[in-house]
């Protein structure tokens, strides 16, 4: 079982990630990952009762803006891997944000509510789940970041 450990500076979140129901989402995230890609980058958007959003190259700490945060991504898209894939929008699942079907990269969120996220359920690919630290996802604001993220 591979395990994602988001440091952020409130605190360390740790995920199951779900390789068998969605491999090529969780490939694409530990790449990402291991390479340091979501290092420094800020929680961008944050509803609450709904989602905690993040993984955009615009929100890095530090970093030149192409655009936006929340329009970034790593240059390529990925596929959507709903068919098939049982995992639901549960409080603390992983899935990938998209703009549209088969357009995911590197952006994703975490469920702060399982009521408000239902209609999301086979739209966006769930690809892992929170084990602890939901403590520290609740306290999340969109001036918080990731400091490091590493999938083993």
């Amino acid at each position: 079982m591979k395990t994602a450990t988001f440091e952020t500076n409130k605190g360390t979140i740790t995920a199951e990630l779900f390789e068998k129901d969605a491999p090529g989402t969780v490939a694409n995230f530990e790449k990402l990952a291991n390479e340091g890609f979501y290092d420094q980058i800020r929680f961008h958007r944050v509803i609450p009762d709904f989602v905690v959003q993040g993984g955009c190259p615009n929100a890095k700490i530090g970093g030149t803006p192409k655009g936006p945060p929340g329009t970034g991504g790593p240059g390529y898209k990925i596929k959507c891997e709903t068919a098939g894939n049982p995992q639901t929008h549960k409080v603390g699942a992983l899935s990938m944000a998209h703009a549209g079907k088969d357009t995911g990269g590197s952006q994703f969120f975490m469920v702060l509510s399982e009521a408000n996220t239902r209609h999301l359920n086979g739209v966006h690919t769930v690809f892992g789940q929170v084990t602890s630290g939901l403590d520290v996802m609740n306290q999340l604001t969109d001036r918080d970041h990731m400091v490091t993220v590493r999938v083993s």
